[in-house]
């Protein structure tokens, strides 16, 4: 059975895994403000949240302090600190999962680092001054994404002629970036980055040819949680769209995803494990 080192964690590449998330931010767009108590983060909340998650079969959690949603304006690094750093020491001391720490920033990556994180999960793909080299300090793994633009105006006017062979192109240049700066290849995850600078038909033929970008020969992360796409298809608002986010979490399993990035870790373990009865013709119902 092949692992990837995920910090302290050795995890299988051979089956799914579900990473939830856990937004400690006022705006988030979906979760903003719930595990916030006033400017500071909500000890009992995030724990009860944490909890729950890990309970449902969650094998990773995804802290973030900075929201990255459309139109997001970015916060200070101290705010970021502030909101972050106690969140994974919490969640490191008192539960059994890997810790993911969604940041760009080096402050953040290096003291969430000493805090006891597992993975850096960076949506610029460590491309902020300084990243790439707190990241290699680090000795962490590291999840790249790859977006156009910046949040504050990445759905204005998105364009590619080729969208997946340009997310190809792009990953694959900062893998070598990373390389070369130290990062070893084995510590790197790739994320297409849906909705980030990316309009619907972008996305759709993103999850249609998923499969190409495994191409790439490293582990895919994939974030579809009640997005926009979902929303679009399907009519659905925001709270209503788990089915849609469950099918489409389904579509980039079955075209290679390995960690699908989650706000309802219950409703995806369940597609998760019906799958892999499945594909395994039940040998492994209870694995």
């Amino acid at each position: 059975m092949s692992t990837f080192q995920l910090g302290r964690y050795a995890l299988s590449t051979s089956q799914p895994q579900v990473m939830g998330i856990l937004n400690v931010t006022p705006d988030s767009f979906s979760d903003g403000g719930q595990l916030l108590a006033g400017s500071a983060v909500s000890r009992g909340a995030l724990l009860r949240r944490a909890e729950a998650m890990v309970q449902a079969g969650a094998s990773i959690l995804d802290i973030g302090g900075e929201s990255t949603r459309p139109g997001a304006e970015p916060v200070s690094a101290q705010q970021e600190l502030d909101r972050v750093v106690p969140a994974v020491e919490m969640i490191a001391a008192e539960l059994d999962v890997a810790v993911s720490v969604d940041s760009s920033t080096p402050a953040v990556i290096r003291a969430a680092a000493a805090a006891g994180c597992d993975l850096i999960n960076d949506v610029r793909a460590l491309q902020r001054a300084g990243a790439l080299s707190a990241a290699a300090e680090s000795g962490l793994p590291v999840c790249l994404m790859h977006m156009q633009g910046q949040p504050g105006s990445m759905q204005q006017a998105p364009s590619y002629d080729d969208v997946v062979s340009e997310v190809a192109a792009f990953l694959r240049q900062r893998v070598s970036v990373c390389e070369a700066a130290g990062i070893e290849r084995q510590r790197l995850l790739l994320d297409p980055g849906f909705g980030f600078g990316k309009t619907l038909q972008h996305n759709l033929q993103l999850l249609n040819r998923l499969g190409q970008l495994r191409q790439l020969g490293l582990p895919l992360l994939i974030g579809v949680s009640r997005k926009s796409m979902v929303g679009a298809v399907t009519g659905r608002s925001l709270e209503q769209r788990l089915v849609g986010s469950v099918a489409a979490a389904q579509m980039a399993l079955q075209q290679g995803a390995w960690i699908l990035r989650v706000h309802d870790v219950d409703a995806t373990m369940d597609m998760v494990r019906l799958c892999r009865a499945v594909w395994s013709e039940g040998d492994d119902v209870d694995g």
